[in-house]
């Protein structure tokens, strides 16, 4: 199975996983919207790859088959500063000072 890879400039590290090239016609038109104007970035053998970087190869497989489209989402980001203020008792964004 190839599939085609897209990526949007909205959303650092975000992929949007399509059968076919080109054709977005199973892709929600909001999710098009909220995704931009999606950029190729590859097209990929699914037979040949034993594994998929962040993506789960059968997840993937099984949501092309059955919705047509997969949607990589970037992992959260922790904010270090904000736990390390939590755990001193602080609130987890320093109060601008007004003068």
């Amino acid at each position: 199975m190839l599939c085609a890879v897209y990526k949007t400039r909205k959303k650092e590290g975000m992929f949007l996983y399509i059968k076919t090239k080109e054709d977005f016609s199973q892709v929600p038109e909001i999710l098009m919207k909220q995704f931009g104007h999606p950029e190729l970035v590859m097209l990929l053998p699914l037979d040949k790859r034993e594994q998929l970087g962040r993506v789960d190869k059968k997840r993937l497989i099984d949501a092309l088959n059955e919705q047509g489209y997969y949607l990589q989402i970037p992992p959260k980001q922790e904010d270090w500063l904000a736990e390390h203020r939590l755990s001193m008792g602080l609130s987890a964004r320093e109060e601008s000072k007004k003068f």
